[in-house]
């Protein structure tokens, strides 16, 4: 056998075992969540708010249930949250329930007076664990002034022209990005979330 003949077997019995490999690898796995099942791409895309960053948006009324059930699970996302992902929670008014307009008020007026992270989450647990009716601003101020928040301060925030501006804002915002029904979560202006596994897919899109 000549040397070239024997060198040419050597490289062919190395190169089976890579063959077979290669043969039983099986076929490259569908990425773990779908376009058109779990998120769908917005026809119009929405600029983010802030240039440069990823941008998560969640729409959410305090009288929606689900949104309520959804938060325990986004507080700990946040958490883990890159810091380069800004996240935005918008309540929404027009075109819904007519309380959703006095809880998206309540929103802003804790986030003007400074004491949101105070007022969220036991605003969300008063309305449906403790089953309180706070429909009205009056009512809402009693609930305010049961968190330290004196009821003047509160009044004055709930109808002030800040207030006025940001809830005609976010009704723009809803509208831009066609919004149906909360809880809405929409990622980077360009993909809203349809799987009930919501910030997996947060984090999937986010990746992309």
């Amino acid at each position: 056998m000549t040397p070239f003949l024997r060198l040419l077997l050597v490289l062919l019995a190395c190169a089976l075992p890579l063959t077979g490999l290669r043969a039983a690898d099986p076929a490259a796995a569908p990425p773990p969540f779908q376009e058109g099942k779990d998120y769908v791409r917005l026809s119009t895309p929405v600029p983010p708010s802030a240039p440069g960053k990823a941008e998560v948006i969640e729409f959410f009324s305090y009288r929606c249930p689900h949104c309520h059930e959804l938060e325990g699970t986004a507080q700990e996302w946040l958490k883990r949250k890159p810091d380069n992902v800004n996240f935005l929670r918008i309540p929404v008014a027009a075109g819904f329930n007519p309380d959703y307009e006095s809880a998206a008020r309540a929103y802003y007026a804790a986030e003007a007076l400074g004491v949101l992270d105070k007022i969220h989450r036991p605003l969300f647990d008063a309305i449906h664990k403790e089953k309180r009716n706070l429909s009205t601003e009056d009512q809402l101020a009693t609930f305010f002034a049961e968190q330290g928040v004196d009821q003047d301060a509160f009044h004055k925030a709930y109808k002030s022209f800040q207030t006025e501006t940001r809830l005609q804002r976010a009704n723009q915002l809803a509208q831009r990005y066609r919004v149906r029904g909360v809880p809405a979560m929409f990622v980077n202006g360009q993909f809203e979330v349809r799987s009930l596994r919501i910030f997996e897919t947060v984090d999937f899109l986010l990746a992309r």
